[in-house]
């Protein structure tokens, strides 16, 4: 690559967006990863751990829904860097105050309020760096910044081990203030300035636009679905993780931090490989529908796995992991979907409508698994996840390459 376009891609905005979903991350996986010990600190029964935490991930997913629709309108209607010092606020205060909760009540509030914070954080930073970046980078930028963000689940995981989980909450308050102020450095995105300030009659942030015209309403159902099975695979088999190692008669103990960060380390070398992919096949839908394929692969093998160790079941989390390492890909495939009057809306709304889908997901997990036994019953709910997002893929536009510098009328 030319030194030219290394120094346009290792830009302010790509550095500080990547920075920040890296503490997004952190604070988001860091529950999945304390919820037993947390739990168990509160006097939650062993046998209530599973439905608890099931509970209490709900309460964040409805926080990151809520989140996703308030932080995508600001976003489009004041500005992208609105969003990226109003949501790290409010999701590192939140945050810290996690660690100074004694029941599962004020512990559910709090995840919700974080979860709303965390909400604005990966749609204003991929939004802000699609529009920054020429068009021959913008793949590469937006792979960047979810590769490097990815790999808060690995520090999240090295963190709850050295320290209590309550320190480990008041770090991640921590580090998402101090990246607050290096957040006065970035400038906002020149393609929204220049709709501001010369087309003032376009109408921004408008939701209700997404459903008046129905190939809008199609491309943001479509951009939504696609990513179904990737919050299948984080939601419940990496989040249960220690559940599904006891139904697989997996003797030693397996450690959900430890799950999550095998597979998250596949996830951000599933993202880095799914970017360049992509650019060497100038296509965005090719590549996720081979991520989708591979995904069915690989959470079959897990549920399924014909070698009992630990160490196997580590594998299969890495693969599982970059088997839904098209997150990079399904964020940018909606930030090209649409005009620069929706772009933040649709950004920061779909992954979150994609994140609060595990609440669904959940409840259904627990009417199959209750009928047909957890590894069944897992395997009913990932298939339904597949098929739909084959479907939803139909749906979207190819959108390598697209000039972003339109408007949605």
């Amino acid at each position: 690559m030319k030194e030219s376009n290394l120094k346009q891609l290792f830009s302010i905005p790509v550095i500080v967006a990547a920075l920040g979903y890296f503490v997004d991350i952190y604070d988001l996986l860091l529950f999945s990863i304390v919820r037993i010990p947390s739990l168990r600190s509160m006097g939650v029964a062993e046998g209530d751990l599973l439905s608890q935490g099931e509970f209490l991930l709900r309460a964040q997913m409805i926080g990151l829904l809520i989140g996703g629709f308030i932080w995508g309108i600001m976003g489009d209607k004041r500005g992208r860097l609105s969003v990226l010092f109003g949501s790290i606020l409010l999701y590192s205060l939140a945050n810290a105050a996690n660690g100074f909760v004694t029941s599962v009540n004020q512990y559910a509030a709090l995840r919700f309020i974080a979860g709303i914070g965390l909400a604005g954080e990966l749609g204003a930073g991929i939004t802000l760096v699609a529009e920054s970046l020429p068009t021959r980078l913008r793949g590469y930028g937006t792979t960047l910044v979810a590769s490097v963000g990815l790999m808060g689940a690995v520090f999240a995981n090295f963190i709850a081990k050295q320290f209590d989980w309550q320190i480990a909450y008041f770090i991640g308050g921590g580090l998402g203030l101090l990246l607050l102020i290096a957040r006065v450095s970035v400038f906002e995105s020149g393609i929204f300035l220049k709709l501001k300030q010369t087309d003032k009659h376009v109408e921004r942030g408008n939701f209700l636009q997404l459903f008046n015209n129905y190939d809008r309403f199609k491309k943001f159902m479509g951009c939504i679905f696609i990513g179904l099975p990737i919050w299948f695979v984080i939601g419940i088999l990496v989040t249960f993780s220690p559940e599904f190692a006891s139904a697989l008669n997996i003797s030693e103990g397996v450690a959900a931090g430890d799950a999550i960060m095998y597979s998250y380390i596949g996830l951000a070398v599933g993202d880095m490989l799914s970017g360049f992919i992509s650019q060497a096949m100038r296509s965005r839908k090719r590549v996720v529908l081979i991520y989708i394929m591979l995904t069915l692969a690989f959470f079959v093998l897990y549920l399924y796995m014909p070698v009992k160790t630990p160490t196997f079941f580590y594998v299969t989390c890495f693969l599982m992991g970059v088997s839904i390492g098209y997150w990079a890909l399904f964020v940018t495939i909606a930030a090209e979907q649409f005009g620069t009057n929706l772009r933040s809306t649709v950004t920061t709304t779909v992954p979150n409508i994609i994140r609060g889908t595990v609440v669904p997901i959940t409840y259904l997990f627990k009417e199959c698994r209750d009928q047909f036994g957890i590894l069944n019953g897992a395997l009913v709910v990932g298939v339904i996840t597949i098929v739909i997002a084959i479907i939803a893929l139909r749906a979207i536009d190819e959108t390598f390459g697209r000039d972003l510098n339109f408007i949605e009328e």
